[in-house]
């Protein structure tokens, strides 16, 4: 009996050294990098994302929900590239907590390491319109920059919470397994391992490599493979770094400039367009009108596709992975014919 006292009485203490006394507080701005905080820190994190994936992340405001949050939080991550400047100065400055602020530790910009796309050469100004001086903020969209800001999340967190290693080392090790599983496929996964199909992927080396060994890409590259150099319209430039991961061609964007609603001369303009160059897709976020897209596609052999291009967005999106899985699913649908 004492043995079995004995026993217990260690799981659990192993059980409570597992968690925290007070689990790390993490703000995140955006839905997907809240779904990104969760699968890496588990129990030992607490979570308040800001956007709940169903709003224009460019035009959201500050409100005292959000300065609440940042006052408690030990870690704010952000997306960068000027995509919170509407309400992230305000919520900061209010929340008057040392730990988040700008150059601390505990505030964290995923943009730091990301491929970026969009970058301006030259000067710019409004009459452009939401041009961003760091380039198109819509990285995530990217699965090989989800990755990438996986990796800076859990490095942050580590470093605040060196006890919790263990947990975010596991968390992070999950996280790149099932995306790199959802991207490649299980066998392609099997014989190369992740970090080295994202090499080849980059490098436009994967075909050649996985027919060495016999093996057929699976995952999001299977379903995204047939629509290779496929043309596509955006409603606005969120898609660039999805599309150019899958191969398909940018064909133009229904805002006449970045954040700038469509109008009546323009449309006529990508009608043409799209049928000079084939547009098989107009892609539009959930939480834009598709008035403008259904004019386009009445005129053209382009099909209109709402997608949630944030972690709940739409109901088949709750995390990151399943998100970017359900994009292609519906790109593809699209592209194919079948939707």
């Amino acid at each position: 009996m004492h043995i079995i006292r004995k026993a217990v009485a260690m799981l659990v203490l192993a059980a409570a050294s597992a968690v925290p006394a007070e689990a790390l507080n993490v703000v995140t701005t955006t839905s997907d990098l809240g779904s990104i905080a969760r699968d890496i820190g588990g129990r030992r994190v607490r979570v308040t994302p800001l956007q709940d994936g169903t709003h224009d992340p460019h035009f959201l405001q500050a409100r005292p929900s959000y300065v609440v949050a940042a006052r408690r939080a030990d870690l704010w991550i952000r997306i960068g590239m000027s995509l919170e400047i509407g309400f992230e100065p305000v919520v900061l400055d209010s929340a008057r907590n040392a730990r988040i602020r700008p150059g601390a530790r505990g505030h964290l910009d995923v943009s730091e390491r990301v491929h970026r796309l969009g970058v301006p050469t030259g000067p710019i100004d409004r009459s452009m319109g939401d041009v961003h001086p760091e380039g198109n903020p819509h990285y995530w969209l990217d699965p090989l920059n989800g990755r990438i800001m996986a990796e800076h999340v859990a490095e942050r967190m580590i470093e605040l919470d060196p006890q919790g290693r263990s947990q975010y080392e596991a968390g992070l090790a999950a996280f790149k397994r099932k995306l790199d599983i959802a991207m490649f496929g299980e066998a392609a996964f099997d014989a190369f391992g992740g970090d080295e199909l994202w090499r080849l992927q980059s490098d436009g080396q994967l075909d050649e490599a996985l027919a060495g060994k016999g093996i057929q890409a699976g995952g999001w590259l299977a379903q995204m493979a047939p629509h290779r150099g496929k043309g596509v319209l955006m409603h606005h430039e969120s898609w660039d770094y999805l599309l150019e991961r899958f191969g398909l061609r940018i064909v133009g964007t229904l805002e006449p400039k970045p954040g700038i609603p469509p109008t009546g001369p323009h449309l006529a303009h990508i009608v043409e367009l799209a049928g000079r160059e084939d547009a098989k897709a107009i892609m539009v976020e959930t939480f834009y009108s598709t008035r403008a897209a259904d004019f386009v596609a009445a005129r053209t052999n382009a099909k209109t596709v709402v997608i949630a291009n944030a972690v709940g967005g739409q109901r088949e999106a709750t995390g990151y992975v399943e998100m970017i899985t359900n994009v292609v699913k519906r790109l593809a649908a699209v592209l194919g014919g079948d939707a």
